[in-house]
């Protein structure tokens, strides 16, 4: 695989801690760095997946208002809550 530097500001801190992570793993700053920017980017893609997804349902029609959604959040505090909004 081709690979490509990318250079960032990182504070100490953060660094120290990325170091500890490394150092108990016994693998490099670098493989830690590439794992965690990994996931973030999967979580980042996943986010606007179920962002444009959510969106094509408010197209769609596909809500509950908001006095179901307060009326049921309200209710499970009491002895009988509502069944969840659909």
């Amino acid at each position: 695989m081709l690979t490509k530097v990318l250079t960032a500001h990182v504070p100490v801190p953060l660094i120290e801690k990325v170091d500890l992570i490394a150092a108990r793993m016994e693998r490099s700053r670098g493989w830690i760095v590439k794992q965690a920017l990994s996931a973030w980017v999967d979580q980042e893609e996943l986010r606007r997946r179920m962002t444009l997804d959510a969106m094509a349902d408010v197209d769609a029609g596909h809500v509950i208002d908001h006095q179901s959604v307060q009326a049921w959040a309200d209710s499970l505090s009491s002895d009988q809550p509502l069944p969840v909004p659909r």
